[in-house]
């Protein structure tokens, strides 16, 4: 296969382009350095472009060692002819090249292979063959009570049963086949128990389309058969296939046509159609499961990109009943500076008792933020957080944030190592703190499926969902780029060309030779060789460095050009550490972009980077995005009235709509169909997680816990 070829016309690029980037990727380098360092060979690509073509390449590679592996396996048997070899060359995805192979694969015992140990294929040939002669003459010839055939009637069933197998394996068969199904079936679902409850009431007596099917309808309809509620059918009139099957077998009014027909009618309604029944599902499941890995990680993406609320002293608290509300204080830099344990939803004591300690902390470590976590007696907590503030003279707001994962990580070997003395629970509490401060350089300590903004992530293929998201976090990472003397071993593992042995001796450098002076010190690091230097340069600043350069995004393979612009330019590096840079876009564009270029040797979307770098030396690219909501006071969902306006923090995007945050613990739906007044595709269209949004109340059913609410007729930058 042209795999630039290919990749050029699906993702309308240069072949060129394409080309290089299967280089790159086969020399070793990672998406996000060929993304940002390499962009002259791939025309400016992101990264989330790149690491698509990545992924298409891989499956190209796979469909072609497939392709081959089947080519030797029907030529090994001696059955190669012309008319496989041109089937094989124009398979274009897995499924078909399965097809081709089918009819050579090694079977089980069936009827058809059993007819054939009773030497009944000669038979099955000369009917199928629909020439004009009596089949029971035909037949009788075969009869073998030796062989378990005494008499014409079973030589004739077991040579049907051959043609049906043959008909069942029949590539083109199966490939017209499978296409009226997708085009004209309908896939049923229908209640296993119409008087038992569930979840899935919707789906007890329904159909669609499966050509128009929602992808998460169709994971719900999934899981609600895997846990015994439901029966799923896919259903199509038989007709409209077997004309076609009749179409392509049926030569002549013959009566071994009619034999014919009858096993084509088998084959379909025993063999062909359960097989694609099957295989429709599969990739129902499989389109299912793309969209839905799509959607968790754009909105992984979105959180992780979240803007950090930098330069607070924060308080994080992991609410609780019985065991209290965990407490710490933590640093602007992370550092953790205080831990209690509080108990504001016990007697009436214990509440006056936990608000003096709350106030006392905020007092002594001007404290100006608080992160509530979530979970258990959340409610509470930020009820009682809401009182502590009114009551305090200091400037103090809170966030109520997602603490998925949290005590998963609190308990891992990463959090012992990093808070040695302190108790798995009091660990969530710094947590809690640090995901408001930086939720980037938190939440890179937990698995990516445990942070919980997607859909039916239990039920996707978890491999190819850890990938996706993994990438997302690799991605994320490294646009905002690590401090190479304050990022933890998880953070640094997330770098471009890092590994986990790597980042580890990173750290354990630091401690023992102190802070890095120079990205250049870099290669001192046990395992990290040229390579890994080339490609974990770039994304590392070190603010201490005697060298601005080292805390900006320009790559060392690119200092000489940065300098020698500035000085064609009428600046010095000295200007870029003084904020005297703020002119130099301009002087750029008056010397002329693409003279500059030829100056420096480097390409223009190269230089255009550097420059954008030298004039934001350290810049991080979340502080471009609107600041999260914080909170002063709380409501109750009893306090929501219809047409109410708020302003809320979108939670999770979804296929049907969005989970927003109000302000009084239970998430309102805003249902896709009450996101805008014009037609939208998918909600993720217009909206992300971590967004700030108008909304206005349209429903509330407090026994249920539920809020509808829409944005139309709202004031939204958004819409």
């Amino acid at each position: 296969m042209n795999y630039p070829q290919i990749l050029a016309s699906e993702f309308s690029i240069k072949p060129e382009y394409a080309q290089n980037i299967i280089t790159l990727l086969d020399e070793g380098n990672t998406i996000p350095f060929i993304a940002r360092y390499r962009k002259e060979m791939h025309g400016t690509l992101d990264d989330q472009t790149i690491r698509a073509i990545s992924e298409r390449l891989e499956y190209l590679r796979n469909l072609d060692k497939r392709r081959s592996e089947v080519y030797d396996l029907i030529d090994g048997m001696g059955k190669m002819d012309d008319e496989i070899k041109t089937a094989l060359d124009k398979a274009s995805v897995l499924a078909e090249i399965e097809d081709i192979y089918r009819p050579f694969r090694p079977k089980r015992k069936t009827r058809a292979s059993v007819a054939k140990e009773k030497g009944l294929e000669p038979l099955a040939d000369a009917i199928f063959s629909q020439g004009d002669f009596s089949v029971m003459e035909e037949a009788a010839k075969y009869i073998a009570p030796e062989k378990d055939v005494p008499d014409a009637d079973a030589a004739l069933q077991g040579a049907s049963d051959i043609i049906a197998e043959n008909v069942s394996d029949n590539a083109e068969i199966r490939k017209r086949l499978k296409n009226i199904i997708r085009l004209n079936a309908v896939l049923r679902s229908r209640a296993c128990d119409p008087e038992k409850d569930s979840v899935y009431r919707n789906y007890y007596e329904y159909e669609e389309p499966v050509s128009k099917i929602a992808g998460h309808r169709t994971l719900a309809i999934d899981r609600g058969e895997r846990e015994g509620f439901l029966k799923v059918t896919i259903e199509i009139e038989a007709e409209k296939c077997l004309n076609i099957v009749f179409r392509l077998l049926i030569k002549s009014g013959s009566e071994a046509a009619d034999v014919v027909k009858a096993a084509c009618e088998d084959a379909y309604s025993r063999l062909i159609f359960p097989s694609l029944e099957r295989e429709i599902r599969n990739e129902l499941t499989e389109k299912a499961d793309e969209q839905a890995i799509s959607l968790f990680a754009l909105n992984l993406r979105n959180l992780l990109m979240q803007p950090p609320v930098k330069g607070f002293t924060a308080i994080g608290l992991d609410p609780g009943y019985r065991t209290g509300c965990k407490l710490a204080v933590v640093s602007s830099t992370g550092q953790v500076l205080d831990t209690a344990v509080i108990y504001p939803t016990h007697s009436k004591a214990q509440i006056e008792k936990s608000k003096d300690t709350l106030r006392n902390m905020i007092r002594k470590y001007h404290a100006e933020i608080i992160a509530i976590g979530n979970g258990t007696a959340s409610k509470e907590t930020e009820i009682f957080t809401a009182d502590v503030i009114s009551s305090v003279p200091e400037k103090v707001s809170y966030m109520v944030v997602s603490e998925a994962g949290a005590s998963v990580y609190s308990a891992s070997k990463l959090a012992a190592a990093e808070m040695p003395e302190l108790d798995l629970t009091l660990r969530s509490a710094v947590s809690i703190a640090r995901r408001l401060q930086d939720p980037l350089a938190e939440l890179v300590k937990i698995e990516p499926k445990a942070i919980g903004v997607g859909q039916y992530q239990h039920d996707m293929p978890q491999k190819r969902l850890g990938d996706a998201l993994d990438g997302v976090v690799e991605d994320c990472v490294n646009t905002v780029g690590a401090d190479l003397n304050t990022a933890s071993p998880a953070l640094l593992s997330r770098v471009s060309g890092i590994t986990k042995t790597v980042s580890e001796n990173i750290v354990k450098y630091r401690e023992e030779n102190g802070a890095f002076h120079s990205r250049n010190e870099l290669k001192k690091v046990s395992k990290l060789g040229p390579k890994a230097f080339e490609q974990c340069a770039g994304f590392l600043r070190v603010p201490e460095s005697s060298d601005p350069l080292d805390n900006t995004a320009v790559h060392p393979e690119s200092y000489p050009a940065a300098k020698k612009l500035l000085e064609l330019c009428g600046f010095s590096v000295d200007d870029i550490t003084c904020g005297k840079l703020s002119g130099l876009d301009k002087a750029a564009e008056t010397a002329g972009i693409g003279a500059l270029a030829e100056k420096t040797g480097v390409g223009v979307p190269t230089l255009r980077d550097i420059i954008s770098e030298l004039m934001k030396p350290g810049r991080d690219p979340r502080d471009e995005l609107p600041p999260p909501l914080l909170r002063t006071d709380v409501m109750d969902i009893n306090d929501l009235k219809e047409g109410m306006q708020l302003k809320g923090t979108v939670r999770n995007v979804i296929d049907f709509g969005a989970f927003v945050d109000i302000g009084v613990h239970q998430d309102g739906l805003v249902h896709i169909s009450q996101i805008s007044d014009k037609r939208i595709r998918h909600p993720s269209d217009v909206l992300g997680v971590g967004d700030v949004i108008d909304v206005r109340v349209l429903s509330v059913d407090t026994e249920k816990g539920r809020i509808s609410l829409t944005m139309k007729g709202v004031n939204n930058e958004k819409i």
